[in-house]
């Protein structure tokens, strides 16, 4: 499986998994649990997740997960910007190692950006790794200039990643934010990379494209080839949710696709990539 290498120089597999709207419910319970265990089980090994999904319900279903499995697991959630002064940082973490039954973080990120002082919350992300509550930190949903002040800013240890939403519904990333990122070191962590709502995947070009190419699964789908479409890209960790081992299986077999020339071609003349500079997307 194709891997991303984080500066401290963690390397991990560019799969992983998000669980965004997990642990909301008591009837999916079982099967999202499985679903973890089936993507460690496979290989993955980083799971996302944040204080803010579900007011921590999402962190408790993640613990519950990975229980006995800690060594398997790049473990990373969030803190949110109101969280985010010196002090705040370091009892959100606290809470959120609490949820997660464990004594550290391997990377911990500001959600996004917030009022509270940039240097002031990466003083606090230099307490943790003084701590050893967290081995690294990172941001989300940071555009280009966002990240020129997080390079300005002093901090102990460089910043590892930048999650931001990278999809072929989202390609506004690609005209600036990607690159700088790559040359600065830092792993770009895509979330939602399948898309909103389903239009993605019932787009005439992946249904073309899926028909070209097949997994250990069978025919490949729509949904893969949304997801090989943003593996295929150097330095970037796609993070998809996956409520079910069935799920988990197919997310999985798009790492065994590898889009041609050909395809990519058709792909930018269907979905054009950004001519100019975007306003970053959030959702």
């Amino acid at each position: 499986m194709k891997t991303v290498t984080f500066p401290n120089g963690t390397t991990v597999p560019a799969l992983g998994m998000g669980t965004w709207n997990m642990g909301d419910s008591d009837s999916r319970r079982a099967d999202e649990i499985k679903s973890i265990h089936a993507g460690l089980d496979a290989g993955i090994r980083v799971v996302d997740t944040a204080e803010m999904y579900g007011s921590g319900r999402s962190e408790k279903l993640v613990g519950e997960a990975i229980r006995g499995r800690r060594d398997d697991v790049f473990l990373v959630s969030k803190v949110v910007p109101s969280n985010a002064s010196r002090d705040g940082v370091r009892k959100a973490c606290a809470a959120s190692l609490k949820r997660l039954g464990t004594d550290h973080l391997d990377l911990y990120l500001l959600h996004w950006p917030g009022s509270v002082p940039l240097a002031e919350t990466l003083a606090g992300f230099d307490d943790l790794i003084d701590a050893g509550m967290i081995r690294s930190w990172g941001v989300s949903n940071f555009d280009a200039d966002g990240m020129r002040e997080v390079e300005s800013t002093p901090a102990s240890t460089p910043c590892a990643a930048n999650q931001v939403l990278y999809s072929l519904d989202y390609r506004g990333v690609e005209f600036d934010l990607l690159q700088r990122d790559r040359d600065a070191g830092i792993v770009t962590m895509a979330y939602s990379p399948l898309g909103q709502g389903g239009d993605l995947l019932r787009a005439p070009v992946l249904k073309r494209i899926a028909q070209r190419h097949t997994t250990s699964l069978g025919p490949a789908s729509t949904a893969q080839i949304a997801l090989a479409w943003v593996l295929r890209q150097e330095n970037v960790l796609a993070i998809p949710k996956a409520g079910s081992p069935r799920h988990q299986h197919e997310n999985l077999a798009a790492t065994e696709i590898t889009l041609t020339r050909d395809d990519l071609a058709e792909i930018d003349e269907a979905i054009a990539p950004p001519r100019r500079k975007e306003p970053l997307a959030m959702i």
